[in-house]
């Protein structure tokens, strides 16, 4: 399957927002965390995140079928945050999201790190992040009696080690 990453404008907001609420949507009947959860989102802010001067969204395409997204940012040009990433349910498991994240990553060599957060108990999204090289953080914040949020960090490719 050949997968490639498409810069997203506000012609496909709403596209783009349908998918979102069809991927959360699971999470949100499974760990009730309403008010931090994409699905409960409005359209307004996906448009922002489009529109954001320090990144943007970025569609998944999937045998030229769109299926997902990634919105990426980044502070002080270098330190670069994943935030959301989702791939219709019917796509998950197939190997999208990785491919995603390694394109998005080779879209922005200049990244000296990689950040994103997850609820803890999705152990197939902890398990691809990690698999991705992320590590956690030791941060985490609990969303209510269901759900933690867990962050990940992984050092850019480019980055020199001391």
């Amino acid at each position: 399957m050949e997968v490639r990453l498409e810069k997203a404008t506000n012609n496909d907001a709403q596209t783009i927002f349908d998918i979102q609420v069809k991927a959360f949507i699971p999470l949100l009947d499974k760990y009730k965390d309403n008010e931090t959860n994409p699905a409960n989102e409005t359209i307004e802010r996906v448009i922002t995140r489009i529109n954001r001067p320090d990144g943007g969204f970025y569609k998944i395409l999937a045998d030229n079928k769109l299926v997902g997204a990634i919105c990426v940012f980044w502070k002080e040009d270098v330190q670069f945050w994943i935030s959301p990433m989702f791939i219709l349910p019917y796509y998950q498991g197939k190997g999208i999201a990785q491919k995603a994240i390694i394109l998005i990553e080779e879209m922005f060599p200049q990244a000296t790190s990689w950040e994103l957060a997850t609820i803890l108990e999705e152990e197939r999204n902890c398990y691809l992040y990690e698999k991705m090289g992320y590590n956690q953080t030791g941060v985490s914040k609990e969303l209510n009696a269901n759900a933690t949020l867990i962050f990940y960090k992984k050092v850019g490719k480019n980055t020199l080690l001391s």
